[in-house]
């Protein structure tokens, strides 16, 4: 199925290389196979709306794939942790909370079941997880975290999340560690409104941050969280912040890869700014990927804003240039992954009967 390129305005295009959108339903809707042949779209995020089962998820992401030249491939990601936030069914690996896993006290066995799981999505067509949570459970009522996180403390989670990325990596899939700068402590659901943190950076550098210190070297990507850091910067949340984005996480940690804002469509953005308005902020502070999960015309306003910013703004257009060339060598790294499995081979190998036996014993 692939196309021409229409002829577009280089800035949309400049801008669209920033953008993952989701779409409702069980097959891409037309607009987003011609943002795919047009090369205006970094790629995509599928959910279980999006998901009937194994097969169809495959067959979806190849008809996605067959609008691009495979030799600059599109992002293809998901959110597959384990515990509740999995949204693909068996026959993939089902993993408990990662809390659980991390539990076992075994890091080769975090590392195996990330393995699976990597060669599992290479097979069916992911490239990339948004996976691990760095996040410290520091917070009880947390009603976000939890036991998506690894542990209760930063030692537990930088052993386990980064057991869990090298585990992606070995078996074909990119990480993302989330929620930059930390959305452990929040008493609040980002989804739902904007929390704030009041810990000073002294609490952040004990807690929160030494696991994306760590991975620093070990994750391709990270996700910025939409919360407030008052230490960081009181009137923004970190994904719009370049205290966050561009001094402490790029400058202060050593962070060299793409960033990803999380869903720009959360309410914790919405209920205070345009998400066109928001991805020009992420974008000046520091961001690279701009996810927007499911409005597809939030998202074509979106590449038309950052276009219009970038021709009025010599600088906001360097900056986006930047961020396009990170996103690009985000994609290109997808290249440099294992091959895929065939699919059945991945679903019923042996490693992944012996990883379902040994998870089998801690739960």
């Amino acid at each position: 199925m692939l196309t021409s390129p229409n002829k577009m305005n280089p800035l949309e295009l400049l801008a669209g290389n920033v953008i993952v959108c989701g779409f409702p339903g069980l097959e891409a809707p037309e607009t987003v196979h011609r943002w795919l042949a047009d090369g205006s779209l970094a790629g995509l995020i599928l959910f279980k709306r999006n998901i009937a089962d194994v097969e169809q998820t495959s067959d979806l992401i190849a008809s996605c794939k067959s609008d691009r030249d495979p030799a600059h491939p599109i992002l293809v990601c998901v959110d597959q942790e384990g515990g509740r936030v999995a949204r693909l069914p068996a026959p993939v690996l089902q993993l408990p909370p990662m809390r659980t896993l991390a539990a076992a006290g075994d890091a080769r066995l975090t590392r195996d079941a990330a393995f699976v799981l990597g060669q599992q999505l290479r097979a069916i067509g992911f490239n990339l997880d948004f996976a691990p949570v760095l996040d410290v459970d520091t917070n009880p009522a947390n009603p976000i975290i939890g036991d998506r996180a690894f542990g209760r403390t930063s030692n537990v989670v930088v052993e386990h999340a980064l057991a869990f990325a090298d585990g992606l990596k070995a078996g074909g899939v990119l990480s993302c560690g989330k929620h930059f700068p930390g959305h452990g402590d929040t008493h609040q659901d980002s989804h739902e409104e904007l929390p704030t943190l009041p810990h000073d950076l002294a609490r952040l550098n004990e807690v929160e941050l030494p696991p994306f210190r760590a991975a620093a070297g070990r994750v391709a990507s990270v996700m910025t969280a939409h919360i407030v850091f008052e230490a960081l910067d009181p009137n923004v949340p970190a994904t719009m912040s370049k205290a966050a984005v561009s001094e402490l996480l790029r400058e202060d940690l050593g962070f060299d890869g793409a960033v990803f804002s999380d869903d720009l469509e959360m309410d914790a953005v919405t209920d205070n700014y345009e998400i066109d308005e928001a991805g020009v902020l992420a974008v000046e502070a520091g961001c690279d990927l701009l996810l927007v999960c499911s409005d597809l015309e939030a998202a074509a306003k979106l590449r038309e804003t950052l276009a219009k910013e970038a021709e009025k703004s010599e600088a906001f257009a360097a900056r986006l240039e930047d961020a396009r060339a990170r996103a690009d060598a985000l994609r290109r790294s997808a290249l440099d992954l294992p091959s895929p499995l065939p699919l059945q081979n991945a679903l019923e190998s042996p490693e992944a009967r012996a990883v379902k036996e040994r998870l089998g014993q801690i739960e």
